[in-house]
């Protein structure tokens, strides 16, 4: 199948990624040292460039692209590395953006390798697609902080490590303090929880509206993943789950989420033929 403008240019994006993560193990072996602003400038790159793939998607389906595993996934990249951008340089934490660069070439690979992920699919009708697609660009952005919600757990349990092993050279010696880490990891948690919460709320219009609708594995499996990181957030703030044991946690219940959005793809029931980019028809048709 030869590659749309719009494939094409995610690909690009996805490549540049992948450059910055390979250039920062480079200097890392080299020099020991890595220059943030280099990578924090590929980063911009392949974001940019990633958005402009998306947009084209977006034109292509006639709304937000989220509608199959293949948009889902590089929406989930999109959005964590806006968050990082944007947050990156207010913290300051060492080697984050390397580790969000690593997640993100890990989830391009990924969405690449299988592209039965990007088949077509039904539209939304007219009358409850702003609402529908709104919870949808809502959720699907909160899994983007999710995904920064693990790198802040993986830096956290690294660093643990380190200080339990007393190993500071290499790796350990960019790694942020365990203040920084567990800072970063609550904001996020707080941050993912309220947007997949307001995701749902906007969401329930829809529903209401167009009970017949409603695709219920997909809520069901929505539903679990924001009661999942509604508990641990209150188990962190009543200081019952914190330090590693969060930390670990957080990892899974991402792994959980990206699992989960398999499912609520194929409960869809598009069309597997890979014809193109356009969805293959309306749900109102």
């Amino acid at each position: 199948m030869d590659l749309s403008t719009d494939v094409l240019m995610i690909g690009v994006g996805n490549l540049v990624y992948t450059l910055g993560f390979v250039t920062v193990i480079f200097y890392l072996i080299r020099t020991r040292h890595h220059p943030r602003w280099l990578l924090y400038f590929l980063i911009a790159s392949g974001y940019a460039i990633q958005t402009y793939g998306l947009y084209l998607r977006g034109i292509d389906v006639q709304g937000c692209p989220v509608g199959n595993t293949f948009e889902i996934v590089q929406f989930v990249i999109w959005s964590l590395t806006f968050c990082f951008l944007v947050l990156g340089p207010a913290f300051r934490l060492s080697l984050f953006g390397f580790f969000t660069a690593g997640l993100a070439v890990l989830l391009s690979i990924l969405s690449f390798v299988f592209p039965a992920w990007d088949t077509p699919y039904a539209l939304f009708s007219a009358s409850g697609k702003a609402s529908i697609e709104f919870h949808a660009a809502l959720a699907v952005f909160s899994y983007g902080i999710f995904g920064l919600l693990a790198v802040s757990s993986i830096l956290y349990i690294l660093q643990n490590f380190s200080l339990k092993h007393h190993r500071f050279k290499g790796i350990y010696a960019f790694l942020p303090s365990l203040v920084e880490s567990e800072t970063m990891t609550l904001r996020m948690l707080i941050a993912g929880s309220s947007i997949l919460t307001l995701s749902l709320i906007v969401g329930s219009i829809y529903w209401l509206q167009n009970a017949a609708d409603v695709n219920w594995l997909k809520l069901v499996f929505t539903i679990t993943v924001w009661l999942a990181y509604l508990v641990v957030l209150f188990l962190r703030l009543g200081n019952r789950l914190y330090a590693r044991k969060l930390a670990w946690t957080c990892i899974a219940l991402f792994l959980v989420a990206l699992v989960s959005i398999w499912p609520i793809d194929a409960s869809r029931g598009g069309s597997k033929e890979i014809t193109g980019n356009l969805p293959s028809k309306s749900l109102d048709e």
